[in-house]
């Protein structure tokens, strides 16, 4: 009795293995939800598709270890909390939001899931989106635009060195932001750096596309004059027609992004790199989704900065801009 016993008990044994190998859950794959500000819907638009590749090049490939969600706010800054919250409602594992505000609808949406924010304006702890740098704590980090006034103030230097002729420098402002710490810092450093180059200095403000053409009408009237635009989303949203309008006044403009206004027909760009920031952004990502947690993750500062100069736009502009700077830029558009 005892050996048929035995008998039975195996034979169930290994008809029930299967049965449970079978009923075991499929690993979860995770999640991620990204909020897109301005950017093209597209996947090979290259911020984003340089957060691709920074994943595939951890392991990740969307669709089959890992599926990432993007929503695109397309420039309109109301969208930021219905699409951070329709991400928390989908239960994402980490939340990647393409700039400041975002960010800070994100945090708004939920305090328990990870945010990780690229490009979070130049003081994410005067905006109070982070407690410091070092230890942001909360469940927010990820790296800020800027480093300081040296990045605003190199704007001013590389104007007069691709246009020794100018005199005067003029910095278009978005009224929206006008009044946050960053932006502030970054006029303050705009305006010492003209002033040190002897370059008288004015600021100029705009809320729509008709005010600016008329800004940069009444500044073109002032023999030696350039600009500077601000790092606005308005005026990156509208690229397109400010690179014509500075064109059509013939002022020699610089410009914080190259994705936006490069593409455009802008005379040059300085500023960090979106698109290392994004690959940034998925190292933290991999590192949150293998157990760290954002309070623990040091915020951080964009390290490669890039120089585009668009040559067609120079002659059309009648400046012959110096080989020195040729060779120092990242990339020269023909």
């Amino acid at each position: 009795m005892r050996r048929i016993g035995l008998a039975v008990v195996l034979t169930i044994g290994l008809l029930a293995a299967p049965h449970s190998a079978e009923s075991q859950p499929a690993p979860k794959v995770p999640r991620i939800g990204v909020i897109v500000p301005v950017e093209p819907e597209s996947p090979s638009e290259p911020n984003i598709g340089a957060f691709r590749q920074a994943l595939r090049d951890l392991g990740y490939v969307d669709g089959q270890n890992i599926a990432v969600e993007y929503r695109y706010a397309h420039g309109k800054t109301e969208l930021y909390p219905e699409l951070a919250s329709e991400l928390v409602r989908l239960k994402v594992d980490v939340i990647v939001a393409g700039a400041g505000d975002p960010t800070r609808a994100a945090k708004k949406a939920t305090q328990t899931i990870p945010i990780v924010g690229v490009g979070m304006g130049s003081d994410p702890v005067a905006s109070g989106i982070v407690a410091s740098l070092a230890r942001p704590g909360g469940n927010v980090t990820g790296s800020s635009f800027t480093t300081g006034g040296e990045f605003e103030g190199k704007h001013v230097e590389l104007l007069k060195e691709a246009a020794p002729w100018i005199v005067r420098v003029a910095y278009l402002r978005d009224p929206r932001i006008s009044k946050r710490t960053a932006t502030q810092r970054a006029l303050e450093a705009t305006r010492a750096a003209a002033h040190a180059l002897g370059l008288v200095f004015q600021t100029v403000e705009a809320l729509e596309l008709h005010e600016v053409d008329s800004a940069l009408a009444k500044v073109s009237r002032k023999r030696g004059s350039s600009l500077i635009v601000e790092a606005s989303l308005f005026f990156q949203v509208h690229a397109g027609d400010i690179t014509k309008m500075a064109a059509k006044h013939g002022l020699p403009a610089i410009y914080a992004t190259k994705l936006f206004f490069m593409n455009a027909g802008g005379l040059m760009s300085y500023g960090p790199s979106l698109a290392a920031l994004w690959r940034a952004a998925a190292i933290s990502v991999d590192k949150i989704l293998k157990g760290a947690k954002p309070a623990d993750l040091p915020v951080e500062q964009p390290t490669k900065f890039e120089l585009v100069i668009n040559m067609r736009t120079a002659k059309a502009l009648g400046l012959t801009i110096p080989q020195t700077l040729l060779l120092r830029a990242d990339q020269v558009l023909e």
